[in-house]
């Protein structure tokens, strides 16, 4: 095992309650490719803004408190967990070789299907991966280069190869007025769930402006100044929106 494997870590919340099943130690990964409108950690975006860690303090640390992650685990999120691939990748091997469950919070955003050496250290990494929080942003393309910066075709080929895995896939996505709270962009996403093998949850999570004092600590422009946050309703209402898409198009192939 590489326990002295080295990265860069944000950093970490010892009892995390929404990251995955259980209590969690949640490592939080420094540095994202994603330039995402509503992102409220931009003091994640770059690597180097980061504290260092090895596999063996993570996990010295998870020991530490350990009866309590009993039925949990540690959750590796961001930032972008994969910009640090071999890292992350040995850290998940550490756990297993502990019988801890592991839950990766990611876009996907770095994936490249036609990689073929790339392809093999993501296998690596699934091997050692018991679940995958999966952020779904936006399905049509055009509109996730606007919120994003980024194109999503290699982030739907990493949700089609982790489906294809066997992976388990709680997804996740964010309700953005104006941006993803429209009827065809939910219905686009409830689509592509069905397409996906292993989906176990739903979670719909409403935009929220809490990031915006961190935008002004840091003196950076807020991207979505003006836009005013969703309320549970709606969020509520587009994940029906969702769910109504992705039973019809189940039903469809399966009829």
């Amino acid at each position: 095992m590489e326990t002295q494997l080295s990265g860069y870590v944000h950093s970490i919340e010892s009892f995390g309650t929404v990251d995955g099943p259980g209590i969690r130690l949640v490592v939080f990964f420094q540095g994202c490719p994603m330039r995402c409108l509503y992102c409220h950690n931009p003091d994640t975006w770059r690597m180097t803004d980061g504290q260092p860690a090895t596999v063996e303090q993570i996990m010295e640390q998870y020991r530490k408190n350990r009866v309590f992650y009993r039925k949990g685990g540690i959750t590796a999120t961001g930032g972008e967990p994969l910009m640090q691939l071999d890292f992350l990748t040995a850290l998940f091997e550490a756990a297993k070789q502990e019988g801890v469950h592991t839950c990766l919070d990611t876009s996907g955003a770095t994936f490249r299907p036609d990689d073929a050496a790339l392809c093999a250290r993501f296998d690596r990494l699934m091997n050692a991966t018991d679940l995958i929080m999966l952020d779904l942003k936006q399905v049509l393309a055009q509109r996730h280069h606007q919120l994003t910066g980024q194109a999503n075709d290699g982030i739907l080929a990493f949700a089609r190869y982790a489906s294809d895995r066997g992976k388990a896939l709680w997804i996740r996505h964010v309700v953005v007025p104006g941006y993803t709270d429209d009827e065809e962009s939910l219905t686009a996403l409830g689509r592509f769930m069905a397409t996906l093998k292993g989906v176990q949850a739903l979670d719909v999570l409403p935009y929220h402006t809490m990031g915006v004092p961190k935008y002004r600590a840091l003196g950076m422009p807020y991207p979505l100044e003006g836009v005013s946050p969703m309320d549970a309703e709606g969020a509520q209402r587009a994940r029906q929106v969702i769910l109504n898409a992705y039973r019809r198009e189940k039903s469809t192939h399966q009829s």
